[in-house]
């Protein structure tokens, strides 16, 4: 019989492990895309010099980007690159992909924060009472909800109250982070342009600033909604069978402290993971938001680049994405074995 392992042994043997998975996770997204940008009928130094640029500066531009050279050493040297820190040069922003990434990305990440605020809120009482009242009225009405905000295109919802609640309406601000006259005026220190102008007393940009994400985010949570409520639904269904429950209602536990209290607080062990890969399915989903609303984020970077040819700009940003997920991931996976240790 084999003796098992230490524990310092099994802990440095789950971490290598964990490791050994990440990186070949990133080095397969990395390959997809690359290939992907590789195969797309687009060139990418026409994007650059134009079409009516001179051959021998067409030629000159061909070799500096490397493109002479066969597909796998391109993608062998692009990852020795990335290793290095260096994620290439954006010939759409003329700025280095990393530095892009960093101006983008905190942009998205408040936008997506506040969409799967506003899912969870709301998302997870609507579950537990669509649970509770099964196959009732609440159940129906509360699916009907889920089913939309799950099935219809999220871009149309974005026209649609873009039409609506701005243009027709005016209850919020259109496109854009901020007026136009309100840009530059706070300093940059976080990236989060609510976060920034608190801390600088621009209360009115700050207004300014929720304004313009109130659509968006609304969008967005009720897109994390629909996901969040059907699992939480899903997770409380087959918590309100099981035995603890009609132990503690043939004690005489009232139905609240039932359901909240002992039904809800087993159902949150799951839910953690859910709500990970909801947050996960925002930051990666906002694409179509950023670009209907113009929101200065990773997403709508992705989008331009992508019709731009700028395939470093497109590689960066998919591999931050897939970084997001693989840590969402591990996060989830952790809270998961601190609240349930039967998982350890």
């Amino acid at each position: 019989m084999t003796a098992p392992r230490p524990p310092a042994v099994r802990i440095i043997f789950g971490i290598a492990s964990w490791l050994l998975t990440v990186a070949i996770t990133l080095l397969g997204l990395a390959a997809l895309t690359f290939f992907i940008g590789r195969v797309l009928p687009i060139d990418p130094v026409l994007k650059i010099v134009g079409e009516k640029a001179a051959p021998e500066v067409y030629q000159r531009v061909f070799l500096e980007l490397g493109l002479d050279k066969p597909v796998w050493q391109q993608f062998w040297e692009y990852i020795i690159k990335i290793l290095r820190g260096d994620f290439g040069t954006s010939f759409s922003t003329t700025r280095p992909v990393l530095t892009d990434l960093l101006n983008f990305f905190p942009a998205t990440l408040e936008l997506s924060t506040l969409g799967l605020v506003l899912g969870v809120v709301l998302g997870v009482p609507m579950g537990v009472a669509s649970a509770y009242w099964h196959e009732k009225w609440p159940d129906h009405l509360i699916r009907i909800v889920g089913l939309i905000g799950y099935s219809v295109p999220i871009f149309w919802l974005g026209l649609v109250g873009l039409f609506v609640f701005y243009y027709r309406l005016g209850w919020v601000s259109g496109p854009g982070q901020l007026d136009v006259f309100f840009v530059g005026v706070v300093d940059r220190w976080t990236g989060s342009i609510l976060i920034d102008s608190a801390l600088q007393g621009e209360w009115e940009i700050f207004f300014n600033a929720i304004s313009h994400m109130t659509l968006p985010t609304i969008l967005l949570g009720y897109y994390s909604l629909a996901y969040i409520s059907r699992m939480t639904r899903s997770v409380m269904l087959d918590q309100l069978t099981r035995e603890y429950v009609l132990t503690a209602r043939l004690k005489g536990a009232s139905e609240f402290r039932v359901v909240m209290g002992h039904a809800l607080r087993n159902a949150a062990i799951p839910l953690v993971t859910v709500i990970a890969l909801s947050y996960g399915g925002l930051l990666e989903g906002s694409v179509l938001i950023e670009t209907i609303f113009s929101w200065p984020g990773i997403g709508n970077y992705i989008y331009s680049s992508l019709f731009a040819a700028d395939m470093n700009a497109v590689l960066g940003g998919t591999l931050l994405v897939g970084v997001v997920f693989v840590f969402l991931n591990m996060l989830s996976d952790v809270l998961y074995r601190t609240l349930d240790p039967r998982s350890r």
